[in-house]
């Protein structure tokens, strides 16, 4: 039997994956192929007539029956893409969504202008991979940036992604449950920027299977109702802000209201909006600490 060619072993596995019911097949497919050869998908293209040796056609179908098993495309080539950036991502760390580009929007747009501080202190609260901290330090090189989590394992994603983009040493990080490793009245950030937990518990079994039965729970849910986080942090926030600063938070779009409202009720914050992300829905909360 002759070798199989790349285009040949693309087709099958992008019929495979479909009869899996896999997002994206033929994509994903690719994508597999080419972390197994260490090469780009454009290469693929070029080189659609080369035959493989049986070692690289083993090593890719075992990353294909990953996939089908409902591994996370993420978690078995390691990587993400977030604003035309790669990160190292894997099991144990949540895997950035690209609805939280709005997030890291609505920041630069709360430091940009006008009446912005010219080297704005920034803080990401459960940082995971690290992507909103990298991704505003990035853009803003005078702005100073902490990312806490409590989780080691998710911070030494983030200390290596700072590293990897040149950041490690205008990024603190800081172990530690959200606020709770800073001093009350100290800390004085311009921005919090936080993309908590927020699935309820009942929502936890309906979830997609890559996400249940892959990625970390404690990142993802947050009590009966989703805002057990959210509440923290929008009570505890002004304690640990510059006058003036923001609260941006990313929650699920159903959520925003009562978001608003939980700011509203501490009586410390004006300016209180929200906004739509890519698909229309509302995702993101912010809201200015208010004088005294």
């Amino acid at each position: 039997m002759a070798p199989m060619t790349i285009r040949e072993l693309l087709k099958v596995s992008a019929g495979y994956l479909e009869q899996k019911q896999i997002d994206q097949p033929r994509l994903t497919a690719e994508v597999l192929l080419a972390h197994s050869l260490g090469t780009g998908r454009l290469e693929l293209y070029l080189n659609g007539e080369k035959p493989l040796g049986e070692d690289e056609i083993a090593g890719f179908r075992s990353l294909v029956r990953r996939r089908a098993a409902r591994e996370p495309l993420q978690y078995i080539t390691g990587r993400q893409e977030f604003r035309s950036m790669s990160f190292a991502v894997g099991p144990g760390v949540l895997i950035p969504r690209p609805e939280t580009e709005l997030l890291v929007e609505r920041v630069l747009n709360r430091l940009s202008g006008e009446g912005a501080p010219e080297s704005p202190r920034i803080l990401d609260l459960g940082s995971g991979s690290g992507i909103i901290a990298v991704s505003l330090a990035a853009a803003l090189p005078a702005a100073r940036v902490c990312a806490t989590d409590k989780s080691p394992e998710a911070l030494a994603y983030a200390r290596g992604n700072a590293s990897s983009h040149g950041l490690a040493e205008r990024i603190d990080f800081v172990l530690g449950d959200w606020l709770s490793p800073f001093s009350r009245g100290k800390a004085a950030f311009h921005v919090i920027a936080a993309n908590p937990p927020y699935v309820a518990a009942g929502e936890w079994r309906g979830l997609q299977q890559e996400v249940r039965d892959h990625e970390p729970k404690t990142a993802l849910t947050a009590g009966e109702d989703g805002l057990a986080d959210i509440s923290g942090i929008v009570s505890s926030a002004p304690l640990y802000m510059a006058p003036g600063g923001w609260l941006v938070i990313e929650t699920a779009p159903w959520q925003t209201e009562d978001v608003l409202g939980l700011m509203a009720r501490t009586g410390r914050f004006s300016d209180r909006t929200r906004s739509r992300d890519y698909a229309g829905r509302y995702r993101v909360v912010e809201a200015r600490l208010a004088p005294g």
